[in-house]
């Protein structure tokens, strides 16, 4: 077993490492020191360059010269409006009976119908994204008799507006055109 004395290189090693465990004042003044120590490091050093993120290359601006080229990064979608509205049509016939029909569905609600059989005989009719936001509707509240006739108030070649009046107020129906012919899209209740 080695004999350790107070002279050669590990006893001054033994000395500064052991020096701020002797009071606790030693470690509070060692504690501060090396605080002193890391601050003044940093501010000497300087700036670390932005890092990059490995999945995204860096953006740059493109020279003023050159096309810009789209990234092959996800970039947001584009959404396209057109400048002009559709050309407006002459009404479809079909349209505007599919709207009458869906009219006859939409008011044919015995006193407590049930809401499932109720959308089944809307469903020929309704396209499926507007049948699901339907199940929310109470049919207590569509209504009882249709009282005219559904006219159409704007057309193109694939939707439809056609007002259609009913004894709680007249609806705005939205027709829109699909591979299974012309189905509701979303009504709404004028004033």
């Amino acid at each position: 077993m080695p004999i350790r004395t107070h002279r050669g290189r590990a006893a001054v090693y033994r000395r500064l490492w052991g020096w701020p465990l002797r009071s606790p004042k030693h470690l509070a003044a060692a504690v501060v020191a090396l605080a002193a120590v890391a601050t003044l490091v940093g501010f000497v050093l300087p700036e670390p360059p932005p890092s990059q993120n490995l999945a995204e290359p860096a953006t740059t601006e493109p020279p003023a010269h050159s096309a810009v080229v789209p990234s092959p990064t996800k970039a947001p979608p584009t959404i396209s409006v057109p400048a002009d509205p559709p050309a407006q049509t002459a009404p479809d016939p079909a349209g505007v009976a599919v709207v009458e029909e869906w009219g006859k569905a939409w008011v044919d609600h015995p006193v407590g119908a049930d809401r499932q059989q109720w959308l089944a005989k809307l469903r020929p009719y309704t396209t499926d994204e507007f049948i699901t936001e339907m199940a929310s509707v109470d049919p207590a509240n569509a209504g009882n008799v249709i009282t005219g006739a559904a006219t159409a108030v704007s057309s193109t070649e694939g939707a439809m507006q056609v007002s259609l009046p009913t004894d709680i107020g007249v609806l705005q129906v939205t027709v829109t055109k699909t591979r299974f012919g012309w189905r509701v899209a979303q009504y709404d209740k004028e004033g």
